[in-house]
């Protein structure tokens, strides 16, 4: 594990112009320091969506499509959102064209899918790679965090606790309304 110390070592030779090598290990112990708090994600209709804002509830991160057969899980993430906003609970949809081409649109279409025919009040992303090597670093960091758990095709959920850690990963098959996902929920919201 790479200490303050060794860090701050670390960055000062690099900022003096020596090369960086760090083993995979030390790469890993130093974002595994990294919460979800410390990304943000450009907003559907401008702006930023800073997770820092969110700092201490636990988010539901949900890559979303338009065109999926999984896309009538807006309806559930709303009832979550409605359901649980109050008590701290942070739902955001994340649109992604990564799995099947499914999310072909811009902003207009996303938002007429999402907020006109399903009633999403929640945050929605602009549209954002969720895998492989142009991921967002949210993603980036989610597969270094569960790498059992990565995305395998849309609405997969990332629920994070207060800590900014993932408490839980739900794959697309897991409505948002499952019983497993309200009891976790429940549980991040307690703890």
């Amino acid at each position: 594990m790479i200490d303050r110390r060794q860090m701050m070592a670390t960055l000062a030779a690099v900022a003096a112009g020596a090369p960086l090598v760090a083993s995979r290990a030390q790469a890993q112990a130093v974002m595994s320091r990294i919460t979800a708090y410390g990304f943000s994600f450009p907003g559907l209709k401008g702006g930023d969506i800073r997770l820092s804002d969110f700092a201490g509830k636990p988010l539901l991160v949900v890559n979303t499509a338009s065109l999926c057969g999984f896309t009538p899980q807006y309806a559930g993430l709303q009832e979550l959102w409605t359901r649980f906003r109050e008590r701290g609970l942070m739902v955001i949809g994340v649109p992604s064209n990564d799995f099947g081409g499914q999310e072909p649109g811009g902003a207009t279409d996303i938002s007429q899918t999402a907020e006109q025919t399903y009633h999403v009040t929640f945050p929605i992303t602009g549209k954002t790679n969720v895998k492989g090597p142009a991921a967002h670093p949210f993603y980036k960091w989610a597969a270094t965090e569960r790498p059992a758990d990565l995305p395998s095709w849309n609405f997969h959920k990332y629920l994070v606790g207060r800590d900014g850690y993932i408490a839980d990963a739900f794959s697309s098959r897991v409505e948002p309304t499952d019983t497993r996902v309200v009891t976790a929920i429940s549980r991040a919201l307690v703890s």
